[in-house]
């Protein structure tokens, strides 16, 4: 059976649809399983910002031995060396807690809140990848698929031909050129085919690499997606839903925050601790004291580094701004790139038709002159290879439209699991992140971020 009869056959099997592999590519991609984990270490740092409002609490248990001589003389001045030898055991118990920083833990949990949001468009864009990689992969199989069985057709009738041409130069009505000409053609035709062959396996290795399997029987492609009515509507909206837009604008909001962060690091600290000591030693059963006390603290002098860390702030805030106007800048030229294409690909398609229709009637008068022996063989090769290349023109513009039309809606940010509807569980980033911003720690929430887990890794 031929490579094509492989991909397209009727056989019981059940076809792989592009939604199909579309999931399975979801479901198996590392990248998504990578960058999901990242975003639930960013998740966390929301916890330890947390923590800073919270007091901590520690304890200590310290024990010593203490050997002690005292050298002495009796009547007779002999020498007396009495030793004492005591254990001293300590246990501590002591609370802090920061009771005002003129805002600055507030800060830092706002700031990790705006490095959470820019994670989740992040890995939005990791999935928008991860999808396109996948779409593209699978129309690329079945154009290498349809490109053999074209360059195993395109071997069959030059076989003819060439068999043909033998008879004929057998009866005296062609020369032995004609013949040498058929022959080389079948060459060239039999080398085209070994490289659409490779091609087509190399498609498949990229499949399984896409998808995270080999393809079977594949579905033919569904109609495309619908696409902005307008380039100026599609860059309007991939200003707005695109997720390396939305990244920035989340660390624009975290920059700005630094910012103040910054400005508060120059204010003051007060803070309050309370001790409970325990004393046991040899001589006494216990001895308590309890401690309370408050303490503010300000930098009068830091060698000038708290301002630099505040202009550091602001040049960081300026660079953020500027790295969003230009994602802006380079988004919306990809949209302008993608449309074009697009376009190009739309009217290769329509070019191809027109130059099919005639590739093909040229080929059949070629074909029917021939037989009637004022037209050589060289003729008839030449109009079918020039039919075979008008297909394999509109199989590549076919293949390069569908595949346009996703890279449309990714640049847009639309080329995600929900925008293509394909009714599957997705990751949801708020069950972890509300899971844990509240910093748990050992308790029934425990348990929650267990069972949390256990479902992510399932």
């Amino acid at each position: 059976m031929t490579i094509g009869a492989l991909a397209f056959s009727g056989a019981p099997v059940r076809a792989e649809s592009l939604a199909d592999a579309l999931i399975a590519a979801y479901r198996n991609s590392n990248l998504l399983d990578q960058n999901q984990a990242l975003l639930r270490a960013t998740d966390e740092n929301v916890a330890v910002a947390m923590s800073a409002l919270r007091p901590v609490i520690d304890y200590t248990i310290q024990s010593s031995l203490l050997h002690s001589e005292f050298n002495s003389f009796n009547a007779s001045f002999d020498p007396i060396t009495p030793y004492a030898t005591t254990w001293n055991n300590t246990v501590q118990l002591s609370a802090s807690m920061i009771l005002l920083d003129f805002g600055r833990s507030q800060l830092g949990i706002e700031i990790s809140r705006e490095a959470v949001m820019s994670a989740r468009q992040a890995l939005v864009s990791v999935e928008q990848d991860v999808l396109l990689a996948a779409v593209s992969a699978y129309v690329d199989v079945r154009l290498q698929a349809e490109t053999v069985a074209l360059r195993q057709s395109n071997y069959r009738l030059i076989t003819q031909e060439l068999r043909a041409s033998r008879d004929r130069f057998e009866v005296g009505e062609v020369t032995r050129t004609d013949v040498a000409q058929a022959e080389a053609r079948l060459a060239a035709a039999k080398s085209g085919l070994a490289a659409a062959e490779g091609a087509y396996n190399l498609s498949r290795e990229r499949y399984k690499a896409a998808v995270g399997h080999y393809p079977g029987n594949l579905s033919p492609l569904p109609r495309s997606p619908a696409i902005a009515r307008t380039l100026e509507a599609a860059r309007s909206q991939a200003l707005t839903t695109h997720p390396a837009v939305r990244q920035l604008q989340h660390e624009v909001k975290g920059a700005d925050l630094r910012v103040q962060l910054a400005a508060a690091q120059m204010q003051p600290t007060l803070s309050g601790r309370a001790t409970l000591n325990e004393n046991f030693d040899d001589l006494t059963d216990g001895l308590d004291n309890q401690s309370l006390s408050l303490s503010f603290n300000q930098t009068l002098y830091a060698g000038g580094r708290l301002s630099a860390l505040y202009r550091q702030s602001l040049a960081s805030q300026e660079a953020t701004r500027a790295g969003l106007h230009q994602v802006g800048v380079v988004v919306s030229e990809n949209v302008g790139r993608a449309w074009g294409s697009l376009a190009i690909a739309t009217a290769s398609i329509e070019a191809g038709d027109q130059q099919i229709n005639a590739a093909q009637a040229a080929f059949d008068g070629v074909k029917e002159e021939a037989d009637l022996g004022s037209r050589t063989t060289l003729d008839v090769l030449d109009a079918e290879q020039t039919l075979l290349d008008a297909k394999a023109t509109r199989l590549l513009a076919e293949a390069n439209r569908y595949v346009g039309v996703y890279s449309l809606l990714s640049t847009m940010g639309l080329l995600t699991a929900q925008d293509l509807n394909l009714g599957i569980p997705t990751y949801d980033p708020e069950a972890y992140y509300n899971a844990v911003k509240t910093a748990p720690a050992h308790s029934v929430q425990s348990e929650k971020l267990d069972r949390i887990l256990k479902s992510i890794g399932n």
